[in-house]
């Protein structure tokens, strides 16, 4: 049985309902049940026999969107854990990117990272080639871009905290860096951070890194520790927007695309597009009453 939750522009949602049952039942997918999952939510809930995703995801996508949505196997739980990438995730911004403004390199950087977020660039390759080209910027300059630069997206810290206050264990895992990773962490309520370091010599960034990359597998590693300190049958949330982010949203239960490159969003099973963060409370049916963090 799939199970599918959506969240769309209400007239589409009465508009579009019909036409979209029967696409479904004429590709082999007959609803078993479409309903608001309350009178007052704005939560459609479809549920289809059979495993076919894919289609039921298109047509979602052809009737009602944009839309913030999740897909399951099963019925949908609070999860047990949530790992998160930061960049354009869990904030609005590209570190490097908005660093590298202060060097006069953002056009040339943000190139870079664009493309290695649509999976076009090696990872690790097109992270020392960025980092590299920083060599000799100094390391006020994180703080000032921490200060005027990073923000959180909306609805982060309602997100983390309140799923926290259900027992949720959360980390912030990212191709970034724990200069701003370790900040943003604290102001969101990351219990858990794992990032890169950048290389400081007086003062002064090295255009280096200090010890292992956290990549893509690292990302997926980390949720899979914190799987298994849970125990067998812990449900699993990640959220990320690139290609890197891809072996930890295939992952996990729930594997959640934010505004994201095209390869990410074909890989996920849950999708935010038009909502902020916070859709995903809605999505797991927790009251707003019981949002905290705010």
């Amino acid at each position: 049985m799939l199970i599918a939750r959506l969240i769309a522009d209400p007239a589409k949602l009465q508009t579009g309902l019909d036409a979209a049952l029967a696409e479904l039942k004429a590709k082999g997918l007959p609803a078993a049940c479409a309903e608001l999952l309350d009178a007052n939510s704005r939560v459609l809930q479809i549920e289809c026999p059979g495993d076919d995703m894919g289609t039921l995801r298109a047509v979602i996508d052809s009737h009602f969107g944009p839309t913030d949505g999740l897909i399951a196997r099963d019925e949908i739980a609070v999860p047990h854990l949530f790992v998160s990438d930061m960049d354009s995730t869990m904030i609005g911004q590209e570190c490097i990117d908005e660093l590298a403004d202060f060097a006069g390199l953002k056009e040339k950087i943000a190139d870079i990272t664009e493309r290695a977020m649509q999976g076009e660039l090696d990872f690790r390759s097109a992270l020392r080639e960025r980092v590299g080209l920083l060599a000799g910027l100094d390391e006020s300059a994180i703080q000032q871009c921490l200060d005027e630069r990073i923000r959180a997206n909306d609805g982060a810290r309602v997100l983390v905290e309140t799923l926290k206050s259900r027992g949720c264990r959360t980390a912030l895992v990212t191709g970034g860096f724990h200069h701003f990773a370790d900040v943003v962490a604290s102001e969101i309520g990351f219990e858990r951070v794992v990032g890169n370091r950048l290389e400081v010599a007086g003062g002064k960034l090295t255009g280096g890194l200090v010890g292992d990359i956290c990549d893509s597998s690292t990302k997926q590693a980390v949720l899979e520790e914190e799987l298994a300190k849970l125990g067998e049958g812990a449900i699993s949330m990640a959220a990320g927007d690139g290609a890197n982010d891809i072996p930890m949203l295939e992952a996990s239960s729930y594997g959640i695309a934010y505004r994201a490159k095209p390869k990410a969003r074909a890989a996920a099973n849950g999708w935010v597009e038009q909502g902020d963060l916070t859709a995903l409370l809605e999505l797991l049916e927790i009251p707003r009453e019981e949002w905290v963090g705010g």
